[in-house]
């Protein structure tokens, strides 16, 4: 009903524009006479003042029609749920409802990672300087080359950085999985995270597997750049409260871990997963 209304709205604002664009402000064309150098430059007083007023329209219905909408009114299509153990050790489940018709290709790559799995190839077999990291190298690429035919799922798959009431991310898949290519966000929609709860993904493919979900009271309008709105958590919203409570390293870079612990003075190699699956495996805001 809303995209409909849109449509209907637009097609209306172009016909008025086309109309005080071409017209005289009568709703035919009449044929050119002479006229007198005065009302020449009435005319054009008149013609300035209409252009002004259409570039005001322009800008006014760029803003209007390109604004985020609520995501509340979206219809929920499908729902999925994912269980999270958090530091108390027992697994709670989160229900999120898919916003199928708003993102549907989206939609559908979120139902296929939380059952069949998502099929991903493996990324190129990388060149590396030193031997021992060549053969790990090797290593983790074989293992991925004997399961590619199995598809992506977030079985073991961890939340990978929090945001303290802005954003909360989902679904750094890890072991068997880590060395896939990430899959391609395509959708796009006006739907806007402005409720706490609301679930996005990244367009594009750097984000990899996961998603986001907004825990509320802080500003997450940011993510409306460069996400796509695919659904809200329909239950478990206590969940996503404890998570977001969860201390994190919001700055890890050159910390020395083993140092921290009574180790040596020299900087904590970076572990496997940061190696093979990209930045959102380091220890960042974990």
């Amino acid at each position: 009903m809303l995209t409909q209304l849109y449509i209907m709205v637009k097609q209306n604002l172009i016909t008025l524009l086309l109309f005080l664009l071409f017209s005289n402000g009568s709703p035919f064309c009449p044929i050119p006479q002479q006229r007198s150098a005065a009302s020449s430059a009435v005319s054009l007083r008149a013609t300035n003042s209409r252009r002004d007023f259409l570039d005001a329209i322009l800008v006014a219905s760029a803003v209007t029609l390109g604004a985020p909408k609520s995501a509340d009114a979206a219809e929920i299509t499908d729902k999925i749920f994912v269980e999270i153990k958090t530091p108390a050790g027992e697994p709670e489940r989160i229900v999120i409802g898919l916003f199928g018709k708003e993102a549907p290709g989206a939609t559908q790559q979120l139902k296929q990672l939380v059952s069949t799995g998502l099929q991903a190839d493996c990324k190129p077999l990388e060149k590396r300087t030193l031997q021992k990291e060549q053969l790990e190298a090797n290593k983790v690429y074989n293992n991925c080359k004997e399961n590619e035919d199995k598809g992506v799922n977030y079985e073991y798959a961890t939340v990978w950085r929090i945001v303290k009431d802005e954003r909360i991310d989902f679904g750094a898949v890890s072991g068997k999985f880590i060395s896939r290519l990430n899959p391609t966000w395509e959708d796009t929609n006006s739907l806007a995270n402005d409720s706490p709860g609301i679930v996005s993904v990244q367009k594009g493919n750097t984000s990899g597997f996961g998603f986001t979900i907004y825990p509320g009271k802080g500003d997450a309008s940011y993510l409306n750049e460069n996400h796509i709105v695919v659904g809200k958590v329909l239950e478990g919203m206590d969940v996503i409260e404890k998570i977001n409570q969860i201390p994190v390293i919001t700055s890890a870079k050159g910390v020395n871990y083993m140092g921290l612990t009574g180790g040596p003075a020299v900087k904590s190699a970076p572990s496997r997963g940061c190696f093979y699956g990209g930045p959102m495996y380091c220890n960042e805001n974990k």
